[in-house]
């Protein structure tokens, strides 16, 4: 297998990066599709490596994995709105103390007075699905190429959650909020900031600072995305087997990660689903995460520092009461935790992806990385970035 890797700024060491680009080929040779995985310091690359296909291996009509190849990061999305919401907290545009009806006041409905903005960036606010969901019924759902998916409209969602009542008490248990977090979210940057998500993200970090960044991508991008493949088998926290919590999870994931594959479709693309619909680069994510850790800069001039910092420190760790996964969270930012998610490093920030992806920072190294890949994995099967940042932080894998 022949990696396609470019190095600039600072050299990693030679026995890291040797290590790294092993580790690379060997699951790059085993991937069904393609894969990127970059790293950066200071906003200039340090490693690129790309492998694969934007299709599936053995289709003759699929292109080469490149550089400039896109796919959806999923979930690696509400790292973006993180950092978007510590730049409104930086810009004085919001308090993430507030009560949430600060801001949109028909979300005091239900019992929700004092919910704040940090228990939804939290992960704590017990709205882990959207309901009724219209996008579960039959009857809204359009036909190929007729209308929208009811998932995808974000205030719809939104308008819904808001008179709805919370599942517990706001900040006494911790969920992974893993669609409703974009539409919450959404509303509140919009209603706080009077800019979608959408906006803050073309308009202070895509264009601003080169990245090749996408939430609603434009029809001229369609043909470098790559479509995501899901391996045999393929679900959502299946060590969960209660019955009624499988239910939760299934009714948080219907729409988003159904056997039809809705995200390769090009309304999925053109959507602005703040929780799962960013489309990317690996380059692209870590080199925003490169530049909100530049070395003696935290926050790269993007978020002001003191916002950053309080971003990151810890606000809700725990066992997720759906999965009985441990969970350590900032306010939006998934953090190191036992399980090693981010390596064998003490800080670390960013967002993982449904499927393998991750993207995020090691401040106390000034690196930030991503790892991108269109072929979607179940968690207990998926070593993929794992070992990859364990070779990067030097430590050799099997």
């Amino acid at each position: 297998m022949s990696s396609n890797d470019e190095r600039a700024g600072e050299a990693l060491p030679a026995h890291v990066r040797t290590a790294v680009i092993e580790t690379f080929d060997r699951h790059a040779a085993q991937c069904r599709g393609g894969m990127q995985f970059s790293v950066y310091r200071a906003g200039e690359p340090v490693l690129r490596l790309c492998a694969g296909v934007a299709g599936v291996r053995g289709d003759t009509s699929a292109r080469s994995w490149g550089p400039d190849t896109l796919a959806v990061v999923f979930s690696g999305t509400k790292g973006l709105v993180a950092t978007i919401a510590a730049m409104a907290v930086g810009a004085q545009l919001l308090d993430v103390e507030a009560p949430v009806s600060r801001y949109w006041p028909e979300f005091a409905a239900a019992g929700k007075e004092s919910v704040t903005v940090a228990h939804v960036l939290s992960h704590t606010v017990g709205l882990p699905y959207v309901d009724p969901d219209p996008s579960l019924d039959a009857q809204n759902r359009p036909r190929e190429g007729e209308g929208k998916w009811a998932f995808l409209d974000s205030r719809a969602m939104a308008a819904i959650l808001a008179g709805q009542r919370p599942q517990w008490e706001p900040g006494t248990a911790i969920a992974y909020h893993g669609v409703t977090y974009g539409y919450l979210m959404s509303e509140i940057i919009l209603r706080a900031t009077g800019r979608s998500v959408a906006q803050w993200l073309r308009e202070d970090l895509a264009e601003p600072f080169g990245l090749d960044l996408h939430l609603g991508l434009v029809a001229e991008d369609e043909d470098r995305v790559a479509p995501i493949i899901q391996a045999p088998g393929y679900r959502v926290a299946p060590q969960v087997t209660d019955p009624q919590r499988r239910d939760v999870i299934d009714r948080m994931y219907a729409s988003l990660l159904s056997p039809s594959l809705l995200m390769n479709s090009r309304e999925f693309h053109a959507g602005e689903l703040a929780a799962g619909g960013a489309i990317a680069t690996a380059d692209a994510m870590a080199k925003l995460y490169s530049l909100l850790v530049t070395p003696g800069h935290l926050g790269g001039g993007i978020v002001a520092t003191e916002a950053l910092e309080v971003a990151t420190s810890p606000r809700a760790s725990g066992t997720d009461c759906l999965t009985d996964r441990p969970l350590d969270f900032g306010l939006g930012y998934e953090l190191a935790e036992p399980t090693g998610t981010y390596g064998p490093v003490s800080r670390a920030f960013g967002h993982s992806g449904a499927g393998g992806s991750i993207h995020g920072a090691w401040p106390e190294h000034g690196l930030g990385f991503s790892f991108l890949t269109n072929e979607m994995l179940s968690d207990a099967a998926d070593r993929r970035a794992k070992d990859l940042l364990e070779a990067l932080a030097g430590m050799r894998t099997s």
